[in-house]
């Protein structure tokens, strides 16, 4: 089979994956599906155990896109240091923009949560449903920092958190 056009993701690639963030693609197999055959790309979760197969030729079309690049990440970071902004909507509204941004995979969105829900020690408690948010927003972030980084996922947690800190010092 001659390839059409060569994709922009190749094996060994990390690449984000809007609803599932930071994943590794593994191999490009041929799957015949009803008589049609499929090229897809094989996609590892690590983290999450779960493996996706991603039609090569939907790849972009679904927003699966590379690592951010190192420019995109110190936006995400000064992302993080603003004022949090929190709408006067309500809570379910408010949810639901969250999620959307989260399931964007867009990093600068993501940070956006991550910064508007982020609270200091001192500050009121979290609803669960806020917590859930939070923390699934700060696992995509943390993940995508590690990966551009060079994959220490503890060092890149710390710097999320140095940030978060000395904005809340500030």
């Amino acid at each position: 089979m001659t390839k059409s056009k060569k994709s922009e993701f190749s094996p060994d690639d990390y690449v984000v994956y809007p609803a599932h963030g930071v994943g590794q693609i593994v191999s490009i197999e041929e799957q015949e599906i009803a008589g049609i055959t499929l090229e897809l790309f094989v996609i590892s979760f690590e983290k999450d155990k779960m493996t996706l197969r991603v039609p090569t030729n939907k790849a972009t079309e679904i927003g699966m896109r590379s690592l951010s690049s190192p420019d995109v990440v110190s936006k995400a970071m000064t992302t993080l240091k603003g004022k949090a902004k929190v709408k006067r909507a309500m809570w379910s509204r408010r949810a639901q923009e969250y999620e959307q941004k989260i399931n964007s995979g867009d990093l600068i969105a993501i940070a956006e949560v991550v910064r508007d829900l982020h609270r200091a020690d001192d500050q009121r408690e979290q609803s669960y449903s806020e917590r859930q948010l939070y923390e699934a927003a700060l696992e995509r972030l943390t993940r995508e920092v590690a990966a551009v980084s060079g994959g220490d996922e503890v060092l890149a947690a710390k710097q999320v958190d140095d940030v978060l800190v000395s904005r809340v010092a500030a």
